[in-house]
């Protein structure tokens, strides 16, 4: 079995974000880790691994820091770490960033691949489907637990208080969700090891049947029109009541919220 884990390097935002000056984030000037939801759905690709003995090959858009993630993947277990990276392939939003992605991926054998639900840094939760729609796979998403049953793989799918159970013929897509697992930690021989290995790098020319009209700011439909690191709140509601009918209204508002 051959799986593929798309992973992205996302900003650390205990650290703070930075922008650009047309609204794009400032990648090159922040601290960084490894998407949350990514690294669950790395980590179930590993599992499988252990179970199946399947091949792992991460993949990544970015900075070319970016080769920082993919190592900290290979040091986790993945057995190959591809680094997509080209200059044209910036500021691009999740219609552009999944034609690169997907592009990409047609260069390499997969039966499964794996993507995080969503990235911190966007909270789109697009790229994934994106990806198995431009490659013509099935996709399941919000998975909570995979397994594999010969050439089919079946998933818990996450839906509001309950789940579906979904099978599909590989192969096919699913986006993980960060409860999905707990992840791995790096061991001492797999941070040698990766840091020791080749990472292979490809630009604009090794994406297949991708025009350039889909790449990059230019390609991206999604234009942003301000960007803030301050989120401002709303106005709260006062109410005047005795401490009996508090209770009843805040009960309401928990409900209406489905907290309770």
């Amino acid at each position: 079995m051959k799986i593929v884990v798309c992973i992205k390097q996302v900003p650390d935002t205990k650290g703070g974000v930075k922008f650009n000056p047309d609204g794009t984030l400032d990648r090159g000037a922040m601290l960084t880790i490894m998407n949350p939801d990514d690294k669950a759905g790395l980590e179930a690709a590993l599992r499988l691994k252990d179970q199946y003995g399947a091949e792992v090959t991460a993949i990544t858009m970015g900075l070319p820091k970016a080769e920082e993630v993919l190592r900290e993947a290979m040091a986790m277990g993945a057995d190959k770490g591809v680094l997509v990276t080209d200059r044209v392939l910036g500021g691009a939003d999740t219609w552009a960033t999944s034609q690169t992605l997907a592009g990409a991926i047609r260069n390499l054998e997969y039966d499964l691949i794996i993507t995080g639900r969503q990235a911190i840094d966007g909270d789109t939760a697009q790229v994934g489907p994106q990806i198995s729609e431009h490659l013509g796979i099935p996709v399941i998403s919000y998975a909570q637990d995979i397994k594999i049953e010969g050439d089919s793989v079946v998933v818990e799918r996450q839906y509001d208080d309950r789940y579906h159970v979904l099978k599909a013929k590989m192969p096919c897509l699913i986006t993980a969700l960060a409860e999905l697992n707990e992840a791995r930690y790096m061991t001492p021989g797999g941070i040698f090891d990766a840091y020791n290995a080749e990472i292979t790098v490809w630009g604009r020319n090794d994406l297949v049947d991708v025009e350039d009209s889909n790449l990059g700011l230019k390609g991206s439909p999604t234009q942003i029109a301000r960007a803030s690191d301050r989120v401002r709140k709303g106005v709260g509601a006062k109410v005047a009541l005795d401490p009996t009918e508090s209770v009843d209204y805040i009960m309401e508002r928990l409900k209406e919220k489905h907290i309770i």
